[in-house]
């Protein structure tokens, strides 16, 4: 979207990029669906929540970039909780974004250190409201791993989101604050 005095206009190939992302998740969501591999609340509208979301965060878990890292961010979307969890079980400090980033202080702190609940708890939407620490981005630290859901990724690894670009926004935010770079991706 390009900016133009007060009023926003699309060019027509950012018209056409957001038209082919949408027909990427019009395929992949009721596929998921039909193969039974989405689990509740479903797929459609979101980053579906999978069948096997807890064996992906455990070969996550596997990866030498994920042993090395101390610091993690992840989003809050479902299918990121055993993610999240783990992080806190190996004594990660977590990173999670206030959903849709409504909050002045936008992401929140889990330091599994002061938690005084099990880290499954803590690492949900609900648990993190209540047990991290609200945070500005100021006061954030440098982040060793980007843990992002997906509605569908191809063999480059670029991904197509649910729709709503606040995946993007975090990473840019993240970036753009020196908290990210690309040596980290």
């Amino acid at each position: 979207m390009r900016s133009c005095g007060k009023i926003a206009r699309v060019t027509s190939g950012e018209s056409a990029a957001r038209s082919a992302k949408q027909a990427v998740r019009e395929l992949a969501w009721p596929r998921l669906q039909e193969a039974g591999a989405a689990r509740f609340p479903g797929a459609r509208g979101r980053i579906p929540n999978f069948t096997g979301a807890e064996a992906a965060a455990e070969l996550l878990a596997a990866q030498p970039e994920w042993r090395a890292a101390r610091v993690v961010k992840a989003n809050p979307d479902l299918p990121q909780l055993p993610a999240r969890a783990l992080a806190l079980a190996d004594g990660k400090r977590l990173y999670m974004a206030v959903p849709r980033l409504a909050a002045e202080r936008p992401f929140l702190l889990l330091d599994p250190a002061s938690l005084d609940v099990p880290p499954r708890r803590a690492a949900s939407i609900a648990g993190a409201a209540r047990h991290g620490r609200p945070v500005a981005i100021e006061e954030m630290e440098r982040i060793d791993l980007v843990v992002c859901g997906t509605v569908a990724v191809n063999r480059d690894g670029v991904r197509v989101g649910k729709g709503g670009g606040f995946s993007d926004l975090e990473f840019g935010l993240l970036v753009e604050a020196g908290l990210v770079d690309a040596t980290h991706c």
